[in-house]
């Protein structure tokens, strides 16, 4: 069974255990420095950090807190004017710099760490040079980036998820319990789109026993939705998801390998 369902993965995702080596560019101007260590932390579990850079206007008080971590974390700050009023010339250094390391041919793929829609360009030609392309930002991040990418993290809730055992307060003026229906209405979203999918890759792909091996949906799922992650959801691993919205698994020999079939509509 494993041999007739193993998925063929390109280049992009050949190897996850192996070491990639990434480029890390972040956009100082659209980022709050209390997501760096949820930013960092999974920026480990990609590769291998060659490149670690942050941009923006550095002689502006607005990036003075981020000076207070550069050392910390090995970030390289890189100075961009503000030229002209309301241009974002950040975006600009960016992406120019993005390019330039891109033909250098040292790094197999890049995190853009940003809630700006300006990047789907730049993640969709990275994508095309056969580059992994993973995005960080905000879950108010445009749709458009966040499907450009082969990965998307929503910083802020994947930092929620994390601290969900704090009592946290808002800096908005959003309340906890409109910021709470916002984030049920995605959920419920998220759920009702990853079942839509399961269902269709176990009537397409599962085999006389109406199964199909879990890693297999897994890997579909982020392929299919960028921004699949099972811990916004509220679970550690996948398998985990996929029992509670309903599906029967089953268990191989040898107690690691999970099968997934069909769905109890109750």
């Amino acid at each position: 069974m494993e041999k007739r369902y193993a998925v063929m993965i390109d280049r992009r995702f050949a190897d996850e255990k192996s070491d990639k080596k990434i480029a890390v560019i972040i956009d100082g101007d659209n980022n709050s420095i209390k997501y760096i260590d949820t930013v960092m932390d999974e920026i480990k579990k990609e590769g291998i950090v060659t490149y670690n850079r942050i941009y923006g206007d550095w002689t502006t008080p607005n990036l003075d807190a981020w000076k207070k971590v550069l050392l910390e974390y090995a970030i390289t700050p890189v100075q961009q004017y503000s030229y002209t009023s309301g241009k974002n010339s950040t975006d600009s250094a960016m992406i120019i710099d993005a390019m330039d390391i891109l033909y250098t041919g040292n790094v197999d793929g890049f995190c853009i760490v940003s809630s700006d829609s300006d990047f789907t360009r730049l993640a969709t030609r990275l994508r095309e040079a056969g580059m992994t392309v993973i995005g960080m930002g905000r879950h108010q991040t445009p749709k458009p980036f966040v499907k450009a990418c082969d990965k998307f993290k929503y910083v802020d809730w994947l930092r929620d998820s994390e601290n969900k055992s704090r009592k946290r307060t808002s800096d908005k003026k959003t309340t906890a319990k409109e910021k709470s229906v916002k984030h049920n209405s995605f959920l419920e979203e998220q759920k009702q789109k990853i079942i839509a999918a399961i269902d269709n890759m176990i009537e397409e792909n599962s085999d006389d026993n109406g199964l199909i091996l879990a890693s297999t949906v897994g890997e579909l799922l982020q392929r299919q939705f960028s921004d699949f992650d099972p811990r916004i959801l509220g679970y550690k691993k996948t398998i985990d998801l996929i029992k509670s919205l309903g599906y029967s698994t089953t268990v191989a020999a040898d107690k690691t390998t999970y099968c997934v079939g069909a769905r109890n509509k109750k």
